[in-house]
């Protein structure tokens, strides 16, 4: 009685603390939000959004890293879920039952925690120098492909595994092969879960900094890109750059660039979750 007695009153503690470290990290983000929002608002107007970086804080707009950051997002996102997808498919429903397939899963799942900066350095000597893509919106987006794709893979195999087995035998009972199964089948059904990851990655992508400085992405830029071996800079760096000048009102206009870069990011995953409450409805 007295073990059992210890063991609640232990549980009970420790409930007590996660609660308290919980709230203390709400209200601390709280706090945090209305700051920026009551230092960023005022610098909200339509020249912040149409005009381009400038040493004078009424002038200086945030319209480059706007566009980078969109370039960025698009071009990772046609690159990685592709991808992902394919290698989840290949290792869930045709790589055989082995040590060298579960030593690949293992690989991938420990990738998903790599520091970025790590895929930065990779980009670098691959994209950059080996490749000769230069500092272009090419390597930056092949760069956060490498970023983001663990996390597209690993999402992409527990909705296939989550895919039931009778819905596979039922296809191959009326005749289909294993690809038009997969096709009409499995991946269909697997879509919502799969637009989980894709929900993930773009948050990661759209908020990483240190990769595209790494390869080569501008903090200041007086043009827009014109293709995708144009230099580039992004919301992220946009904001790094601000945040490192002397003035009170650059921070300012960091913060009003922190609300743009939250509108994108909410703005995005809202569609994304849209798609994949639209998929799900389809398949109930």
């Amino acid at each position: 009685m007295n073990n059992i007695k210890y063991r609640k009153m232990k549980n009970s503690i420790f409930h007590g603390v996660i609660f308290c470290v919980t709230l203390i990290g709400i209200i601390v983000l709280a706090v945090l939000l209305i700051d920026i929002v009551i230092r960023g608002i005022p610098y909200l107007t339509g020249k912040f959004f149409t005009n381009f970086p400038s040493r004078f804080p009424n002038k200086a707009g945030i319209l480059p890293g706007i566009v980078g950051s969109v370039w960025i997002i698009g071009l990772t996102v046609v690159f990685a879920v592709p991808i992902g997808l394919g290698t989840a498919v290949y290792l869930e429903e045709y790589a055989k039952n082995n040590w060298i397939t579960k030593f690949i899963k293992i690989n991938v799942s420990n990738l998903s925690g790599t520091p970025s900066i790590v895929y930065g350095l990779l980009g670098l000597a691959v994209f950059v120098r080996t490749l000769g893509l230069g500092k272009s919106i090419l390597s930056g987006a092949l760069t956060m492909t490498l970023v983001v794709l663990p996390i597209v893979i690993v999402s992409s195999q527990e909705a296939i595994k989550a895919v039931p087995q009778y819905l596979r035998h039922g296809s191959y009972a009326l005749g289909a092969t294993k690809w038009q199964t997969i096709r009409k089948i499995v991946v269909p059904t697997a879509l919502p879960g799969i637009f989980t990851g894709v929900i993930l990655s773009v948050s990661r992508a759209l908020g990483e900094s240190a990769p595209l400085l790494i390869v080569g992405a501008a903090t200041y830029i007086s043009k827009l890109p014109d293709g995708v071996s144009s230099v580039f800079t992004a919301l992220p760096l946009q904001i790094y750059y601000w945040m490192g000048l002397p003035k009170q009102e650059f921070r300012d206009l960091a913060a009003a660039g922190i609300i743009v870069l939250l509108a994108i990011l909410l703005t995005t995953n809202a569609l994304t979750i849209g798609l994949r409450n639209k998929f799900q409805k389809s398949i109930e």
